[in-house]
């Protein structure tokens, strides 16, 4: 996976998957625009890309406005020209509450996040993608978007939309020579995990680690860097004709029956 000469726009890039993924896509000659809502990680991730040797620009941005997300995309276009693969990347997890007791504010939110900023994502960079008559796209989606669970509700219905919003626009665009596909990652050693190991159980949040590692096949959530290995395999030449689907990230946790859980 060779992405010399290559242009890779990241967002959410200062969390575990998008900084992992990046780190990746520099690795292998591209040049990588890093976004997030939160700068002091999003530099971090400069910094690190940096220091291994690689070309990579941070841009703030909130991707449930219009205007951040342009912003994004000039950055990008601004810096480096061009736009080759997109990793539509950014999402929240919100709070843990059963349907009928869940925030009207915290979904929204959640919402407007993960669904609305994956599309306002595809909205101003597709275009620029048409022009140059080539381009990938890989939107994080979930397991959660695949399944249902207790407490979940926004994210669950927010990673269904992504996969949803994936489909339509891989038909919109396939004939012009670009991609658009999703990963689909289980429990993931990060701050997310951390987040809702937290929530689902205040007074030990290791147990529910390793409960939820008990009941995955491989014996262990899936770390940053295997999933950015398949954003990276999805953005690539390999997989030419792979488009409009999803890969699940898991360790087999969904094929045998577990129940899904969040990463990031």
């Amino acid at each position: 996976m060779d992405f010399t000469g290559k242009v890779a726009l990241i967002t959410g890039g200062g969390g575990g998957i998008g900084r992992a993924t990046a780190l990746g896509f520099a690795l292998r000659g591209a040049k990588v625009m890093v976004v997030d809502h939160d700068a002091e990680t999003g530099r971090v991730t400069v910094d690190i890309v940096a220091q291994r040797g690689g070309d990579a620009k941070f841009t703030p941005a909130d991707v449930t406005k219009s205007a951040s997300v342009q912003d994004y995309v000039k950055a990008t276009l601004d810096t480096y020209g061009r736009i080759d693969c997109f990793f539509n990347n950014a999402g929240i997890e919100g709070k843990v509450a059963p349907t009928q007791e869940f925030d009207e504010a915290v979904f929204d939110q959640v919402i407007a996040v993960n669904l609305k900023g994956v599309f306002l994502g595809l909205r101003y960079v597709l275009p620029e993608m048409l022009k140059q008559g080539s381009g990938t796209v890989v939107n994080t989606a979930s397991v959660a978007g695949l399944f249902g669970g207790p407490g979940m509700p926004a994210y669950v219905a927010s990673k269904h939309g992504v996969l949803g919003l994936t489909k339509v626009a891989s038909s919109d665009v396939a004939p012009h020579g670009i991609r658009v596909n999703a990963v689909c990652p289980g429990p993931v050693e990060t701050r997310m995990m951390r987040s809702l190991e937290s929530q689902r159980n205040p007074n030990d949040p290791e147990g529910v680690h390793r409960a939820t590692s008990a009941a995955t096949p491989t014996g262990r959530y899936t770390l940053p860097e295997e999933v950015a290995g398949v954003v990276l395999y999805l953005s690539s030449e390999l997989s030419g004709n792979v488009t409009g689907t999803h890969i699940v990230v898991d360790g087999g946790r969904s094929g045998s029956g577990g129940a899904p859980a969040t990463r990031r």
